[in-house]
């Protein structure tokens, strides 16, 4: 197995680090709580309307609590049916948990702009490295959600594309056609310096330091060596499809990337001169922040850049000695001093370890991810286009939340949620119609959730580059009828 970090010392979790931005993590741990106390806050409210239902003047308690403690209203037709078999709690729950998620991303453009404009891995270093999109592949377990803006301190945006996939195994031939849909617009003079430019792709697994057998990658059976091996293999099949389609000199860049969920640390595996990554040639931020506790900003970049040094040279068997290209070098040192302030935000915010290393989710995504979306164990996301390709991934999150809800009692809340581009006529009512099909075979592969009552669905679409976020469409579950 690798190595394994340490739990952070006493003395390191009291001390600050000098290359930690401390403002930029007091305003992710106010979105944070800001987000997270929407959804903490439903189960007591819903326990104290419960009180109130042969209360005479019980919908007008229970809307008014709704009201202050949630932001919201709840569903008058429910409320009014409880009379007869009493409060449909399973329902209101799901309900509570889709309009606290669009409350989320309503609100997501004033909540997030301290933090947005302070994030260090902007469009405009990306372009000082050489890459004109980023395209990032975590695992699709809700402890890698706020893998971009938390763990890697990207900015969120055009040219920060994130799809999450179980077990971090992107379908190849979808990334081949969004890879291609760049170099279309590259090569047509569309980007800015698109000449020099080039497309950098990122898978990211994960493991846990403290648990490595049981809250590790559950795709992968908490294998931490078959978690790295293959995301690694569907990162050279990457490069191996496009080089045969397209001819040599066309793949894009590649990094494999690994994320401790229980401190956030990264293990950063090194490409080498020909762009190949490997298993073997990494380095850990977890070490990296041991080292450089208490030394200068200066002295902390210089060791810094000979721990990556050092990584490059580790041998991996393939007897190449070319060093990765100065792009890439000035990405990789840039995301280790980044990691940095995400170490110091567990360490300080969450007492060196989250307290909860393993799902503590509150919903799935199936479709495509709700951009403004950004934080650690908010949801699950199974990426898919077909309920048929995306089985998989929907497996895992339906086997996590039957942990999670349905043996509690409470049912699974599954947004299914799909983008669509309003430059191309009908594209909006395709991305319904799709949200519609993929809600059915949602329900039908688990019927016998849906059958007890412990599956409810709900679709949404947003306009891909516009204003439209997360419109719930008329016949799912958050609407009052």
């Amino acid at each position: 197995m690798l190595d394994r970090p340490a739990r952070m010392t006493g003395r390191e979790q009291m001390c600050e680090h000098a290359l930690v931005d401390r403002d930029l993590n007091r305003m992710l741990f106010d979105y944070e709580r800001t987000v997270r106390s929407r959804f903490t806050r439903i189960v007591e409210v819903l326990k104290r309307i419960s009180t109130y239902q042969h209360d005479e003047n019980f919908i007008g308690r229970a809307r008014q609590l709704a009201r202050e403690q949630l932001g919201f209203d709840l569903p008058t037709q429910v409320l009014e049916d409880a009379w007869v078999s009493g409060l449909d709690l399973s329902t209101l729950h799901s309900r509570c948990i889709f309009s606290s998620l669009k409350l989320s991303v309503d609100n997501a453009q004033t909540e997030q702009i301290g933090w947005r404009q302070r994030l260090p891995l902007d469009e405009n270093f990306l372009r000082s490295c050489g890459y004109h999109t980023v395209d990032i592949s975590p695992c699709s377990d809700g402890r890698l959600q706020g893998v971009g803006a938390y763990v890697l301190r990207f900015l969120p945006g055009p040219n920060v594309r994130v799809k999450g996939y179980a077990g971090a195994l992107f379908n190849v031939e979808a990334n081949v056609s969004d890879w291609a849909e760049r170099e279309i617009k590259r090569l047509s003079g569309a980007m800015v310096d698109g000449d020099r430019l080039n497309f950098l792709k990122i898978a990211v697994y994960h493991f846990s330091s403290s648990s490595p057998d049981n809250h590790g990658c559950a795709a992968h059976g908490s294998n931490d060596r078959q978690a790295t091996e293959a995301a690694l293999q569907r990162l050279c099949e990457l490069r191996s499809a496009i080089d045969r389609t397209f001819g040599t000199g066309a793949v894009p860049d590649v990094l494999l990337i690994g994320v401790d969920t229980d401190l956030d640390a990264l293990r950063i595996h090194l490409p080498d001169g020909f762009g190949e990554p490997s298993a073997h040639r990494y380095f850990e931020t977890a070490q990296i922040y041991r080292d450089t506790l208490g030394l200068s900003p200066e002295a902390a970049r210089v060791h810094i850049a000979e721990t990556v040094a050092v990584a490059e040279g580790m041998d991996d068997g393939s007897q190449r000695t070319d060093r990765m290209h100065e792009g890439m070098r000035r990405l990789v040192l840039a995301l280790a001093e980044a990691n940095l302030s995400q170490i110091e935000y567990v360490i300080k915010h969450h007492t060196g370890r989250y307290k909860t290393i393993g799902h503590d989710e509150e919903y799935i995504i199936a479709g495509e991810k709700l951009r403004p979306l950004q934080l650690r164990n908010l949801f699950y996301l199974a990426h898919l286009n077909t309920m048929e390709e995306g089985a998989p991934d929907m497996d895992v999150g339906i086997d996590i939340f039957t942990k999670l809800n349905a043996a509690h009692g409470l049912p699974v809340p599954v947004l299914v949620h799909f983008e669509y581009d309003a430059r191309v006529p009908k594209s909006r009512e395709r991305a319904i119609a799709r949200g519609r099909r993929v809600r059915d075979a949602i329900k039908a592969r688990y019927s016998d959730l849906a059958a007890r009552g412990l599956l409810n669905c709900a679709i949404a679409v947003s306009e891909r580059g516009g204003d439209e976020r997360c419109t719930f469409v008329a016949d799912n579950a958050v609407d009052d009828h």
